[in-house]
């Protein structure tokens, strides 16, 4: 066994597919405990002292958000000066709801959104740039072809000087914190083709990969070049693991083919990004991408996060990957943490550790998300961390 480690020894030795003294636990994303905190320094604290090996993201994301870009968390997102905006609510012949409309005038055109106000709309005659709510909701995407793309450049520009020195400062006291507990510092999020689905549509994506390949490729190469600006923030600041989400990357909107086309060499250049820069690199997948496995190997990522065991063999998962890229997750936050028993919980856990945590390489998580704040979750958030501790031998 190896000797007693910090958290972020735990947690690096896990990245680097080695054996810590014992599976680490960190819950990727915990929304049922961080709406109930005051601030993000004390949803780190909260998490310290339940034993679990938290994560410090930078940039620090509060309890509330309430932005423009609210699904992509992380630095913040502007537009070049000359860009102004105007929107208005209107009645549309034929449609059940009211149209929101949200217009962006730029130097090189207007690009314009148009959504359906649903009654689960949650952002008031607000459209948002970046958030899963427009997909479903759209009537038109902000880019219909490639006669948009130059007006979106002034949509997707790097981060002023003021910005960074606003984020550096912001990063100082979470930084700090990190140190004192002796914790991973991960920074994020990347964003590839999840924002091309905000922008474009996931299903305009999926046929564009076969009808206007060349379009596509342009969009998702403005969209990867912006990404790594904002990388080279994120790397400069000292963290450990970047993170990028890349849940609509998986074969749901990929076949095998387009996805080694178009998303593979942008991943590839990403993670030797990160890695020239001493970083781990981390994708947000849940579901999915068992065929992708072994190209996620081949690439270099470090640790896939979202190893949900409704959607992933974990058998399989573990034998193809067995020390070639970590694996993040291995309980269902949503349909066992919020909705089943504590007995179904310490089940999921103790097929989790048995079959992934083994020789290491394996960090214990709800996937990908504990939302609900209830008895219920409570107690079970409380039986996972209680069967988790039990067999790494810490009670």
């Amino acid at each position: 066994m190896p000797r007693e480690m910090t958290s972020r020894q735990r947690m690096l030795a896990a990245l680097d597919r080695q054996e810590p003294d014992h599976t680490p636990c960190s819950f990727m994303l915990f929304n049922a405990l961080k709406s109930t905190c005051r601030d993000y320094a004390e949803f780190v604290e909260r998490q310290v002292a339940m034993g679990l090996d938290a994560c410090v993201e930078l940039p620090p994301r509060p309890p509330v958000v309430v932005n423009d870009y609210y699904n992509l968390h992380g630095l913040p997102v502007s537009y070049d000066p000359r860009v102004t905006i105007r929107e208005w609510v209107e009645r549309v012949p034929g449609e059940e709801w009211p149209i929101m409309v949200k217009e962006y005038h730029t130097p090189a055109g207007t690009l314009c959104a148009q959504v359906r106000q649903t009654p689960d709309w949650r952002w008031g005659d607000h459209v948002p740039f970046l958030d899963d709510y427009i997909v479903p909701r759209s009537r038109k995407f902000l880019i219909t072809g490639p006669e948009d793309l130059e007006a979106l450049r002034y949509l997707l520009v790097p981060l002023t000087e003021a910005e960074i020195a606003a984020f550096r400062a912001e990063a100082e006291a979470a930084i700090a914190q990190a140190r004192r507990h002796n914790l991973l510092l991960s920074g994020g999020w990347g964003v590839g083709a999840d924002l091309v689905g905000w922008v474009y549509g996931l299903e305009n994506m999926v046929y564009a990969s076969f009808d206007q390949p060349e379009f596509l490729q342009q969009l998702l190469d403005i969209v990867a070049t912006w990404n790594r600006q904002r990388m080279q923030v994120l790397l400069e600041a000292g963290i450990d693991l970047y993170i990028k989400r890349t849940w609509y990357e998986n074969l749901d909107f990929w076949s095998p083919t387009t996805w080694r086309r178009f998303i593979y060499p942008i991943l590839k250049a990403d993670v030797e990004l990160a890695h020239e820069r001493g970083v781990r690199f981390g994708c947000l997948i849940t579901s999915r991408c068992m065929p992708l496995l072994d190209w996620f190997a081949e690439l270099g990522v470090d640790v896939l996060i979202g190893v949900d065991p409704g959607e992933w063999d974990l058998a399989e998962a573990r034998r193809r990957l067995n020390g070639r890229v970590c694996l993040w997750g291995g309980v269902n936050g949503h349909l066992t943490v919020e909705q089943g028993s504590p007995e179904e919980v310490r089940a999921e856990v103790r097929r989790a550790m048995q079959v992934l945590a083994p020789g290491g390489g394996f960090i214990l998580s709800p996937v990908d998300n504990v939302r609900e704040d209830t008895p219920r979750s409570r107690e079970n958030v409380q039986a996972l961390i209680d069967e988790w501790r039990r067999l790494t031998g810490q009670s």
